[in-house]
């Protein structure tokens, strides 16, 4: 795998995820406690034994270059590196990422000077594990220009993804966006010849692509430089190659979901603290999800009743109820409250006991949760500071709802408090 260079696309605006992307890049969004998001393609990538990686980005690049290069420095006696690549206007280029593949085209002078064989082609906003080389393997054993990492559908779902048809071979010969009724069941195939089971098969006989590719490098600067007014992969790319091309079907049978809207973000992230084992899982010694080093102290729990629920560390919890919920870094939750069903991201930072106080003093807020508060049902960004006596419980049931100058949204059902956002005490949401 040391041939092979792994480019992650960070995404656009993230305005699926907004307001999480406000202030950062959307591969930067904290995921489960104490990740974020781009830790995933990344830990596969390095799992694989793939570590040449380029991130390839161009809104709120920030914390993200503070986040990579704290959590992967690579050492200098080796090849290896993963390093952030932002949009930027030059003289052959004079506008932003236009799509997927224009993103990759105005960086191909870089990645065209290095010494690899394949491109993998990976997305920073997806919740899966997987090892790259298995995939590449199968691309070269094909002989395949391009290879497409697919995952099998039930027809429930099947039309709410890209999909494509195989012929006998594997080779992909035909691609529908999001089917229906007789359109659907003609992209039909036989999802046992990828290797699934007899009666699994019969159950999913769809194949959705997820958004991971492998190209041949010569093959790749000869796509994108010959179709300088495509700008998307999934859209236009490699369905337009698919008849000149052997492109191949490569099946993945594991947990994947796309988690690029508040309301998959949410559910995911919560599904993490299910009891038995969820079908995604951190607790895994061969293929380990890694990040930033921290240096925190342990969690200090007082007198509190937790179920299924995953705290982070360095948190400060008294005398509260903390129920399917999952607690990132420096979470600080006061005594009499209730979190339920919610996710807090944590702070970035801790306050002395003698601010807080001073803040408690003038009638502000310190950073955390505090004392008889109730959150039900929600994201609570980082850094927020929430008062006493709040209740976060979209007690209206509102579906959608922008209040952002109020320090809140409601996305999909879901109350999302904003980065930095201070909820007075005795707020009702």
């Amino acid at each position: 795998m040391k041939r092979v260079l792994g480019i992650i696309l960070g995404g656009g605006a993230g305005t699926r995820l907004y307001p999480l992307t406000k202030l950062r890049a959307k591969p930067a969004v904290p995921l489960a406690g104490k990740y974020r998001l781009i830790d995933i393609p990344v830990s596969n990538c390095i799992n694989s034994e793939i570590n040449k990686i380029y991130v390839l980005t161009q809104f709120n690049s920030t914390s993200l270059n503070r986040h990579i290069s704290r959590a992967y420095p690579m050492s200098g006696l080796t090849d290896g590196f993963v390093e952030v690549l932002a949009a930027q206007q030059t003289p052959e280029n004079p506008t932003w990422f236009q799509g997927t593949a224009d993103a990759v085209r105005q960086y191909l002078w870089l990645f065209s000077e290095l010494d690899v064989d394949e491109y993998v082609i990976l997305s920073g906003d997806h919740l899966y594990r997987m090892d790259y080389s298995d995939f590449v393997r199968r691309h070269r054993d094909t002989n395949a220009d391009i290879t497409l990492s697919v995952v099998p559908m039930d027809e429930s779902r099947a039309s709410d993804f890209g999909l494509m048809k195989i012929n006998d071979a594997g080779r992909v010969v035909d691609f529908s966006e999001k089917p229906k009724g007789d359109d659907l069941r003609a992209m039909q195939v036989d999802t046992q010849s990828l290797g699934l089971s007899a009666e699994k098969a019969t159950k999913m006989p769809y194949i959705a692509s997820m958004g991971i590719y492998v190209f041949k490098k010569e093959v790749l600067i000869d796509l994108l430089k010959s179709s300088p007014d495509s700008t998307d992969f999934g859209k236009e790319i490699i369905p337009a190659s698919a008849g000149d091309y052997n492109v191949q079907a490569y099946l993945f049978d594991g947990y994947w979901e796309d988690i690029g809207t508040i309301k998959a973000f949410y559910e995911s992230n919560l599904a993490l603290t299910s009891q038995p084992a969820p079908a995604f899982t951190f607790y895994d010694n061969v293929a380990p999800i890694f990040t930033r080093s921290r240096y925190l102290p342990p969690t200090k729990i007082l007198d509190c009743q937790v179920t299924e629920s995953m705290i982070s560390e360095g948190c400060m919890v008294k005398d509260c109820q903390i129920q399917r919920s999952i607690l990132g870094v420096r979470s600080r939750v006061g005594a009499g409250s209730v979190i339920d069903n919610s996710l807090l991201m944590g702070a970035d930072y801790y306050e002395r006991r003698d601010e807080r106080f001073e803040l408690m003093t003038q009638g502000n807020i310190p950073i955390g949760i505090g004392s008889n508060t109730t959150v039900r049902g929600a994201i609570v960004d980082k850094n927020a500071r929430i008062g006493n006596d709040v209740q976060i419980i979209n007690k209206d049931r509102v579906e959608e709802a922008n209040r952002e100058d109020e320090g809140f949204m409601i996305r999909s059902g879901i109350t999302v408090i904003v980065k930095n956002a201070v909820i007075p005490d005795g707020t009702i949401i």
